[in-house]
Parts: C-alpha cells; structure tokens; sequence
C-alpha cells in the first residue's frame, strides 16, 4: 500500500499547518489495527492535508495513497478514507474559481475513478455506500455507471447502501440529461407502496429535485404517513457502526449528529428539492411537528430555521408547534425548541405562551452560568424577550436584582419597546455601579447604554456623564465607551442638554462625528457641529461615512458641505458613496446625483437596503423616485440576504426590519 511513500519529499510540501513531514504517518494511521488510532488519523487527514475543503500540493501526492488504502481488504473502516477522496476531488470540481491544485486533485481523483467501481461490490458495507457516491460523480462512463447502480439495486440488502444507491441515481440524472430516463424510471419504481418507507422517502427526494413532474399529488400527505411510518419501525432503520470514543474533530462531529441523522438528511433532502414550494414545506414541518414520535419533531425543528431565514411566509402554524415541544420531556427536543425560537425574534411570538410557561416554571434556566467567561441570560427568557412579549419584564427585573447581570441583557431589553419602561431605574442603577478602570468596562456598560438609549430614559443621563468624564484615559476600549454613552445621549435630544459641556468637549478627539450628532440632536446648531462634520469627512481618519450620515441628519442646513459629500458619491467605497448620496439628497433636495448611486448599491450588496430605505422613508414624498425598489422588495418570497448565503442568527430580523421600514416609506399598513 505504501510502496514509495519514503520516497516523496514530504519536508518540501505543505498543508494547513506547514510542512507536510507528518504525513506519512497519518496515511499509515488510517491503516491501523486501533479503531482509535484509524480515527485519530482521518481527523488529521481533514485537519492539515484537507483543512476546510482545502487542497494542498500534499493533497496531490496524497491521492495515490489513498486510493491503495481503499483497494486493499486488509484494511478497517475503508469507508471513511472513500468519502475523504470524494471530498478532496469535489471540491476541485464544485467551487466556483477553484484553484489550479482543486482542479488537479479532482483530475487525479477522477483518473482513478474505475477503482470505485470494483469498490460497489466490497465486503463492507459503509465501503459500498461511499463508493456509490463517488462512482457517480467521478466515473465518466454514464452508461457503465448507470448499469452497475442498476445491478446494486437488484442485488444489494443492506438499507443504508440501498438509500446511497437511491440518492446515487438523482445525481445520475442531473449529471447525465442523456441518460437520465432510465434513472428517474428506477426512482419512480422506488417511490412505489412495495417498497419501504425510508426508500420510498429516498426516491421521492430526488425526484423532487430531477423530475418533480413524477411526484404525487399529494406529496406533503405522502411523505408525512411515510415518515410516520418509518418511525413506527425502528428496528428496521439502518444504523451506523459503532466507533470509538475519540477526542477528535471526527469524533466530536459524530457526537453532534441528530440521533436519527438517516431521517435528518431524507428530510433535508427533500426540502432542498422542493426550495420555493414554500407551502408545501411548510405543510411538511406542520406534519412533523404532530407526529407521535420525537426523533420526527427533532428534524421537524431544526430544519425549521434554514426554510424560515431563506423565504419569507405566514410561519405562525410551525413556530406556534415548535413552541410546544417546550414542553415535551426529552431534553434534546426541548433544547432543539430553545435554540430554534431564539434566533426567530419577532417570529417567535406564536410560541410566546410556551416560553412564558417554560421561563414561569423553571427559574434555573433564567440565567446561563459557564465554565470559563461571564454569565448570559437563558434561552428561554432571551427567546421571550426578543419576541417582543412584556411578560419578560418581570423576569429581567429580578436578574437585573440579582448579584451578576449578564452582559447581554441590555441588548435583549431593546426588544421589548416602552414595556421594559419599568426597567429603567435598575438599568440607570445598574449603570452607575458599573467600574470606571475596568477592563470589563465595555462589555458591561454597553448593552445597558443601549437598553436606556431605547427606552428614551434621560433620567440616565447623570450616570452617562460618569462615563463620559471618568473612563480614564488608556483603558482596553476606552472610546468605544465614550462612544456608546454619546449615542444614547443623542436619542434623549434636548433631554441631554446637561450634557452639551461635556459633548462639545469630544469634538476634538477620536469621538467628534458621534458627539457633533449628539449635539445636534440636543441643540439644533449647525454651526456648533457643521465645521466638525466637514473636517471628518475630509479627514482620512475613515470617519467619512458616519460624518456623511450626520451630515444628512442636518438637511438644508449642511448645504455648505455639498461639494465634498459630491465628490464622496464617487469613493471607491460603496458604504461611503451610499451615505454620501443620501446626505447629498437630504441636503440639497437634489436626487439627480443620488438615485443611481443608491440603485447600484441596493442592486449590489443587499446589506445596504435598510439604510437605503431608511434614507427613502426620511425623505417622505421626496424619496418617491426609489419607491419603485421598495415596493419589488415587499412583494419578493426570498429575504433579501439569503442570496448571500451562510445565514447567521440576525438575518432574519434584519429582513424584517427592512420590510417595516418599506412599508412604513410607501404608505402600506
């Protein structure tokens, strides 16, 4: 297996770590009698030589190896080492712009791709899975390809291979038009009553996304009584290999699969198909959510998120069910449930009475201690409180008393709107408790700035003074703290006028453009703010956006910094030329230099719509020449950062916030 190996000049070649000397022993690793010491070598096969889906030049010298690892039946757990090359050659076949060595490691894969074939017949049975897969995608003889699948299929009895052998021929078809009559005839078969449920699931899923004129009519029914069915007969579930207990990457990764990883991916299979059927995915997770079985709630819930972040709908129907395993007794699907509802915001309202009965119940989970690092506040009541239910206040006044406040509380306070008034004399207390020369200064005093700044509290502003004047000078993010306490200074306008000395202090230093908008907003001087804000906005210091944006604040009365806010619409930065074209149209009245300018912006990174629109609904009737991009934005299914995929927690809420912001701009209740 490992003939030449000594003789490649591994020292000379690199992967994610440096050089790549250890190589050799990881490729003898994954030929070891010690599962453990197997694992431990295919995690450091990902780790360096195939690090994120990376390819190295000893990637490359790599292949060979391993295809001789593969081929040899002395060796375990070949599977794995099948699935690894996979991996190194479809990354150089699926990344768009991949480099010239993805290119030649999915040549070298592909070069090799006959022994994939020899493979579908192997003793082992996780062997002939993984090797189903590759033969498909790297063996370019579609009709020798489509001839073995066919052969599998008539003599194969183990359940996971005959799923890969399901999924094998919807990739068939999509990689071979020409051929693909014949593959989407089997899945058809396949979809048929004789067979079992999780086959049948199998071929309805690649159907959907080959040939989804042969799908029933009544798919969404289907589908749900298939997967009940599934449930009811667990013995028949195929399950994985025992493996060992490794501290590895591999390893921990197994140990956050969902327990029934098999119906987690039929599942993602199928809503991947169906994508903008959004009612019918819809109607699916409904169908999952009442099922009696709780592994099917389980992939019910966390599919959840990825449907509710892509496409916008009436999601009422499955967060109100998601919200009802709050109460179910199975601590994964609770916890499932939590961590779903939190990253919804307002979304989660449906379920708001489950968390309410959930935070009323279970005190212990008010607060989230760690091992290492400061306390944060529950799930159940972060997920309450972002969804905008009042009955959070009670809870957070009583952490808010409590002897640590978690750092994210004020954060979360700036969801709950004039009901978190109460709050606000434990925040100002709060506040005022919190050390001035600390390094946690920051952390602390942020959040609560932000929470007093929403509740428009200028009771507070004695306690922002403190801040303002006694951070001393040096401290781990000192002007950040000045900075925070300034822009709820701003949001109390003439409420704020104690502290006008202390604002005009700042235009000298690093926090001008943050206290000329403060000034502005508690005294309405232009001439107090205007040569502060020009000077900014010339200064290099890439202050130029946020002066800009101030500059618009001021409207007719920053007429005087016109051209340098023209010749802004034409930086190189984009965040820059945005800010700058909506000041310029504030100011001057003007959307000639403006509108394309927030066009291409809005065409170009969708991060900039709410901020345009927020420009468009501060213009009032002036902005009706954009309204045109609001009302396609309001009618539109898909969220406006899903094209940007790797959706994070906040998209959600960002699009929704943008969708307020259109309708308020056009007029639309």
């Amino acid at each position: 297996m490992f003939t030449g190996i000594d003789e490649v000049d591994w020292a000379s070649l690199r992967h994610a770590y440096g050089n790549a000397e250890d190589v050799p022993g990881l490729l003898r690793g994954l030929a070891s009698a010690d599962p453990a010491e197997r694992e431990t070598a295919l995690d450091g096969m990902y780790g360096a030589v195939h690090h994120q889906g990376d390819v190295y030049d000893s990637t490359l010298a790599c292949i060979p190896f391993l295809f001789a690892l593969v081929g040899s039946r002395a060796v375990e757990e070949r599977g794995g080492v099948v699935e690894l090359l996979v991996g190194i050659g479809q990354d150089g076949e699926d990344r768009e712009g991949a480099s010239d060595t993805c290119a030649m490691a999915c040549t070298a894969v592909r070069a090799r791709a006959g022994v994939f074939a020899r493979l579908t017949g192997d003793p082992d049975p996780e062997v002939r899975r993984a090797a189903v897969g590759a033969l498909v995608r790297f063996l370019d003889e579609p009709a020798r390809v489509l001839g073995l699948v066919r052969e599998r299929l008539t003599v194969e009895r183990d359940d996971r291979v005959l799923l890969a052998l399901t999924e094998s021929l919807g990739v068939f078809a999509r990689r071979h038009p020409g051929y693909a009559a014949e593959a989407v005839d089997l899945l058809t078969a396949r979809s048929a009553s004789s067979f079992g449920p999780a086959l049948r699931l199998a071929a309805l899923g690649q159907l959907a996304g080959c040939a989804p004129e042969r799908l029933p009519a009544d798919l969404v029914t289907t589908v749900v009584r298939l997967l009940r069915d599934r449930s009811e007969r667990p013995t028949g579930r195929s399950r994985e290999p025992d493996r060992p207990d490794t501290d590895t990457l591999v390893g921990h990764l197994r140990r956050l699969r969902p327990s029934d990883e098999e119906g987690s991916q039929l599942l993602r299979t199928l809503h991947s198909a169906l994508d903008d059927r959004v009612s019918d995915r819809i109607a699916l997770l409904v169908g999952q959510l009442n099922s009696p079985a709780s592994t099917d709630r389980v992939n019910a819930v966390w599919m959840s998120p990825g449907l509710m972040r892509e496409w916008r709908a009436d999601y009422r129907e499955p967060v109100a069910l998601i919200g009802a395993q709050l109460a179910a007794p199975e601590d994964r699907l609770r916890e499932a449930a939590l961590a779903v509802l939190e990253d919804l915001f307002e979304l989660a309202a449906p379920a708001a009475d489950h968390l309410a009965a959930l935070v009323d119940s279970r005190p212990d989970l008010w607060v989230r201690q760690w091992e290492h690092g400061a306390p944060t506040l529950g799930d159940p009541v972060k997920a309450l409180a972002r969804s905008g239910d009042p009955r959070a206040v009670p809870v957070l006044a009583e952490v808010l008393d409590g002897p640590v406040v978690p750092n994210d509380l004020g954060r979360v306070i700036t969801h709950l709107g004039p009901a978190a008034t109460p709050l606000a004399p434990a925040l100002r207390r709060r506040l005022g408790e919190i050390p001035l020369d600390s390094p946690e200064t920051y952390d602390r005093a942020a959040p609560l700035l932000a929470a007093l700044a929403a509740l428009a509290d200028a009771e507070s502003v004695p306690e922002m003074l403190r801040l303002l004047l006694g951070v001393p000078d040096g401290l781990r993010l000192r002007e950040p703290v000045v900075e925070s306490a300034v822009r709820a200074l701003e949001s109390f306008g003439a409420g704020s006028c104690a502290a006008t000395p202390a604002l005009r202090g700042l235009l000298d230093t690093g926090s001008a453009v943050a206290a000329a908008g403060a000034l502005w907003s508690v005294e309405g001087d232009a001439a107090a703010v205007l040569p502060v804000l020009v000077r900014e906005l010339t200064s290099g210091r890439r202050q130029g956006r946020r002066a800009a944006e101030t500059l618009g604040r001021l409207g007719p009365a920053a007429r005087t910094a016109l051209p340098e806010l023209t010749r802004m619409t034409g930086s190189g930065d984009m965040w820059e030329r945005m800010a700058a074209a909506c000041a310029v149209w504030r100011i001057s009245g003007d959307p000639e230099p403006a509108v394309p300018v927030l066009r291409a912006a809005w065409a170009q990174n969708p991060h900039t719509r709410v901020p345009i629109a927020a420009c468009v609904a501060a213009l009032g009737s002036e902005g009706a020449l954009l309204h045109d991009l609001l009302h396609t934005e309001l009618t539109a299914r898909r969220r406006h950062q899903a094209a940007l995929g790797g959706y994070g927690s906040h998209d959600i809420h960002a699009d929704e916030q943008l969708l307020r912001v259109c309708r308020g701009a056009v007029g639309e209740a």
